[in-house]
Order: C-alpha cells, then sequence, then structure tokens
C-alpha cells in the first residue's frame, strides 16, 4: 500500500480535454465522457492517456493509468529545456518546438502547455499549426520529442566524445558574430 501511495506522488497529472458524447437510445440519450490526461515526473518523462466511461472521474482515473504505462523519456539541458530545435507531426497537426533562453518561460497553446510542463521543461517556444484537435496536438508533440537526441547519444552513435559534439555547438556562435562584426567593417 505504500509503495502506490509513493509511486503516486511521484508524478504529476494534467487533464488536457474532456468530450461528452451521447448516444440516442429508445428513452433518451445516454451519455458518455472522454478524457485525455497528460502524466510526468517533471524529471524528464512524459506519457500521455485516453479514457472513456460513464462517469467523468472514471473517465479521468482511466485515462490517468494508460498515460502511466505510455511514458517516454526525453533528454534535457540543464534541466530546463530541449538540446535542439525538433518538429513532431500527428494526422494534420504540426508541432515546431525550440529551445529558449534562460527565464523565457513556456510559450505554447494550450495542450502542448500541459505536456511541456508535466515534462519539466521551463524554457521552451513552440507554435502548433494545422489540427487543432488536443488529441493531435499532444501526440504530435510527444512524436517530435521521441526525436530528441542528447549529445551524450550522439556522440556515441558517432563514435565520438561528448566534449566534440557541445564545442561545435559553442564554436558556432563566436563564428557567427566575428563574421557579423567583418559585414559590418566591410560596409
Amino acid at each position: 500500500m505504500a509503495r502506490r501511495e509513493e509511486e503516486q506522488s511521484e508524478f504529476v497529472d494534467r487533464l488536457v480535454h474532456i468530450n461528452r458524447v451521447a448516444k440516442v437510445v429508445k428513452g433518451g440519450r445516454r451519455f458518455g465522457f472522454a478524457a485525455l490526461v497528460v502524466v510526468g515526473d517533471q524529471k524528464g518523462r512524459v506519457g500521455f492517456g485516453k479514457g472513456k466511461a460513464r462517469e467523468v472521474p472514471e473517465a479521468i482515473r482511466k485515462a490517468t493509468e494508460q498515460a502511466k504505462t505510455n511514458m517516454i523519456r526525453v533528454p534535457l539541458r540543464e534541466g530546463r529545456t530541449l538540446h535542439h530545435d525538433t518538429h513532431g507531426r500527428w494526422g494534420a497537426g504540426k508541432v515546431v518546438m525550440r529551445t529558449a533562453p534562460e527565464g523565457t518561460g513556456i510559450i505554447a497553446g494550450g495542450p502542448m502547455r500541459a505536456v511541456f510542463e508535466t515534462l519539466g521543461i521551463r524554457d521552451i517556444v513552440a507554435k502548433s499549426t494545422g489540427s487543432q484537435n488536443p488529441y493531435n496536438m499532444v501526440r504530435a508533440t510527444i512524436e517530435g520529442l521521441k526525436s530528441e537526441d542528447s549529445p551524450r547519444r550522439v556522440a556515441s552513435r558517432r563514435g565520438l566524445k561528448v566534449a566534440q559534439i557541445v564545442s561545435r555547438r559553442t564554436e558556432a556562435t563566436p563564428k557567427a558574430e566575428q563574421a557579423l562584426e567583418e559585414e559590418v567593417d566591410n560596409g
């Protein structure tokens, strides 16, 4: 019993959307509810789930259980943002996610914001285009986050050291500044 309570407090869940559906029967209408829930540990793990039931709390419980079983791990830079810009797509829903400097906050709409907050991202800029359906937006966001790679993973795949991968990222900024200075001097 104590293990179950400990596991419960580890995750943060966010209700994204509730849909009421009606089935017409002989005596009138019979209502059902569908819930979309995002669950995360705010340390780089996130998952989403859908639940359907005749009562709202039961639908939310089913969605939360499904979300906990379908979690993915996303590598975060400094525990606050993504390592690189990425995009995701699911159906007609398209999502673009960009890294952001510290203090930016979460600039994202509706369902994407819930995913980022439960994931533990504090600084990100995101834009969704295409479908506004919350199910497709959440799925597109998760698909984009699945393609996120950490420098350690990239280095091991290429047979390089992490310092070589990270140094390329930091070298790009001074080169751009130097090119800009030369342009100003020549112009």
